[in-house]
């Protein structure tokens, strides 16, 4: 018996063993754990996307050595009492939703905000609105564009309407950079959903989109059972939204940080 077989017995039977082992989840092609982070957590016989945390994204988007986190004390609190959320706040090993920092990508000055699904499936709340509108103000002090990288299921209903009221904090932030004549790149991961894909997500100057990404307000599923009608086939996955103009461009993950210098560079002479 080959040690695929072997292995996919032995996941049957006790589940893929957590840190050498896992599955593609389109493909089931057994992979060993370190092979498809080197490959940047791409399958490699089927090409399917997998999450990237926000420290592993920050590492391969910006230059060695060069991020500098911003605003890592800042913690959501659950000021509504609502029924599960402490404990759910206290289950990853970042203290919210986003990572925020000053890098350098290309050698070009950056002001970066990555989200990670990991933390609560990327919800928006008030630290992550809070973070994101200060890492904006500081690239307007220091006249640097604006880079953010989505990753999201909206806004985080724990905590009501102030997480609703941090779509027009974020976005009014951004209409202040532009004003400030500052680039602002989004970049959307999978998925960028609800009240984070309906404000700053859509809002870049240019907005990228990883391949295969789920973007838009309400999910598929949702939206057929609204309207009652069978959806085109792709519907809201990135390559469709770039051929109906809501994304300039799809880059492969591997192109991402390439294609960023690039704009930075672009941006930087106007």
């Amino acid at each position: 018996m080959d040690i695929e077989k072997q292995v996919e017995e032995i996941s049957q039977k006790r589940g893929i063993l957590a840190g050498i082992w896992t599955k593609c989840k389109k493909c089931d092609q057994i992979l060993l754990q370190k092979d498809l982070e080197e490959n940047l957590m791409i399958c490699p016989k089927c090409g399917c996307y997998s999450r990237l945390d926000a420290r592993k994204r920050i590492e391969i988007t910006v230059d060695e050595g060069s991020f500098k986190e911003t605003n890592s004390n800042l913690r959501s609190v659950d000021f509504l009492s609502f029924p599960g959320y402490k404990e759910k706040i206290k289950k990853t090993d970042i203290n919210d939703a986003v990572v925020t920092g000053e890098a350098k990508i290309g050698g070009y000055n950056v002001i970066i905000a990555v989200m990670d699904f990991s933390f609560m499936g990327g919800s928006m709340g008030s630290v992550v609105g809070e973070k994101i509108v200060k890492a904006i103000e500081k690239a307007i002090k220091k006249k640097y564009p604006v880079i953010i990288i989505s990753s999201s299921g909206g806004a985080r209903m724990q905590e009501g309407i102030v997480s609703l009221m941090q779509m027009g904090k974020t976005s009014a932030a951004i209409a202040k950079l532009s004003e400030a004549g500052l680039a602002y790149i989004s970049v959307l991961a999978d998925p960028t959903t609800g009240g984070v894909a309906a404000s700053f997500a859509m809002l870049g100057d240019i907005n990228i989109a990883e391949p295969k990404a789920l973007i838009g307000f309400a999910g598929p599923r949702v939206i057929e059972q609204t309207i009652r009608q069978q959806l085109p086939e792709g519907f809201q996955l990135s390559e469709f939204l770039e051929k109906h103009g809501m994304v300039d461009i799809v880059v492969e993950r591997k192109n991402m940080r390439d294609t960023l210098t690039k704009l930075l560079k672009f941006f930087a002479k106007k």
